[in-house]
């Protein structure tokens, strides 16, 4: 005999979630909408909502609204098996909220023809992009055991801090694990945050598995590539993410390589067009494995030709370096290391600072940042005992990066320390005053 949970039967949430466990077991028909998460769609001002049920519904379903449920959006489900042992399977729904209100607040909630989930909430972009100052938290490698930021995170997303969250790959370490369980389980921890903030994603390497199934599977993000690699604007910043795995996972083939380093090309020539660049000066890109670090450890940041900054070996195809200096890229983004670390200017090893006194204001080449401290259990991460001279500040704290981007000539980065209760370990301003830095060495 198969027994149906509904809402109908006003079963708790955390019940429902106890009998999820024993769902195949006991017989259960798992419809229970869970795992909820949001992200931009082509732009701002459309949301895509994606969660899980564990067995098929015939429908999926949102019902939202500025000041209760008085629209309704249908979108698919597709299933996902995961390629372990067991073959677990689920199916991911997916809804996209077009045109929304702008600078208003939403509440939704998703379902089918027997299940809700819990009320969530999000707030619209204001419609004048050019005067809007998005705040972004930026992490990377959080895993579902000793997520050491993760209760800070769900307390400032729920206190209205953020705009949207940007999770820099390496996501519950790993969601394959035990078939997929560990990736339902962090699909489920964070939607505490996941749900109230467009959520943005690129992979990382513990995505892997079955060519990144679970996170191309899990995942909505703009663009065609399965959320591999696109790029989003916020009022003055345009974005881009990419899938540094393709250079390291060549066992996958090539040609997911130079799909996205053509892709990319166009995007930073489309960006870099003056009428684009005036309204979006900010060209910020985000990827898993940095170019540089001073780690006290193997990985290929450590090199001095490392593939993401060179390319691949030999002929240094592809290398993202050059094409990031040529289309003036002001700020990366990366994780990887399980660690803080902020870099000068630079460009092939050597710092192009503004000036001595204002290194960061008309600046010479792009900065970089690694940010990969958010909490997992492999823990932190040394750094050699002699600091480079390319890199001006790092911490091995748990922590995440805030980012606001003021205005068109202003940008502000900081990093807390969970460690430290929320202290802000460092700060940093990039100031231009033109739109276009010269990068040119001296």
């Amino acid at each position: 005999m198969l027994f149906q949970i509904s809402t109908c039967t006003m079963i708790p949430t955390s019940l429902i979630l106890v009998l999820g466990i024993l769902g195949s077991a006991l017989g259960i028909v798992q419809y229970q909408p869970e795992a909820v998460h949001i992200a931009y769609g082509d732009n701002v001002h459309d949301i895509s909502i994606t969660w899980t049920t564990m067995d098929k519904t015939q429908e999926s379903i949102v019902q939202y609204g500025i000041n209760g449920y008085a629209l309704t959006a249908k979108g698919n489900s597709t299933p996902f098996v995961d390629g372990g042992r067991k073959k677990h399977k689920q199916y991911i729904h997916r809804v996209l909220l077009k045109d929304l209100t702008p600078g208003s607040k939403y509440v939704y909630q998703c379902g089918n023809e027997y299940a809700w989930s819990d009320m969530f909430y999000f707030v619209t972009a204001p419609t004048d992009q050019a005067t809007w100052a998005p705040q972004v938290v930026i992490f990377g490698d959080m895993g579902n055991e000793n997520a050491q930021s993760l209760r800070r995170l769900q307390e400032e997303t729920q206190r209205g801090l953020y705009d949207a969250a940007i999770h820099v790959g390496d996501f519950a370490y790993d969601m394959n694990t035990n078939n997929a369980a560990v990736g339902d389980q962090f699909m489920r921890q964070i939607e505490s945050i996941a749900a109230y903030l467009p959520y943005m994603t690129v992979p990382g390497n513990h995505e892997e598995k079955y060519n990144f199934s679970n996170y191309r599977a899990r995942f909505t993000m703009p663009g065609e590539s399965e959320g591999l690699w696109y790029s989003f604007n916020m009022g003055p910043v345009h974005f881009i993410g990419i899938e540094t795995e393709a250079y390291y996972f060549m066992n996958y083939g090539l040609k997911q390589l130079v799909k996205q380093y053509e892709w990319l090309d166009n995007d930073l020539r489309e960006a870099n067009k003056p009428e684009n660049r005036a309204k979006r000066p900010w060209i910020v890109t985000f990827g898993h494995r940095p170019m540089y670090c001073s780690n006290a450890n193997a990985d290929d940041c450590t090199n001095h030709q490392s593939l993401v900054r060179v390319g691949l070996p030999l002929f240094h195809w592809f290398g993202l370096e050059d094409l990031f200096y040529k289309h003036k890229v002001d700020l990366e983004i990366w994780a990887h290391e399980h660690s803080y670390e902020r870099l000068w200017p630079m460009y092939n090893f050597k710092v192009y600072n503004g000036s001595y006194e204002q290194p960061y204001r008309n600046y010479k080449a792009p900065v970089h940042i690694v940010t990969g401290s958010a909490g997992c259990k492999e823990g932190k991460e040394k750094f050699i005992p002699n600091r480079p001279d390319w890199s001006a500040y790092r911490s091995s704290d748990y922590g995440y990066t805030r980012l606001k981007a003021f205005n068109t000539t202003h940008l502000y980065l900081e990093q807390v320390s969970d460690d430290k209760q929320g202290a802000v370990l460092d700060q940093l301003w990039l100031i231009k005053d033109d739109l276009w830095p010269e990068y040119t060495p001296n």
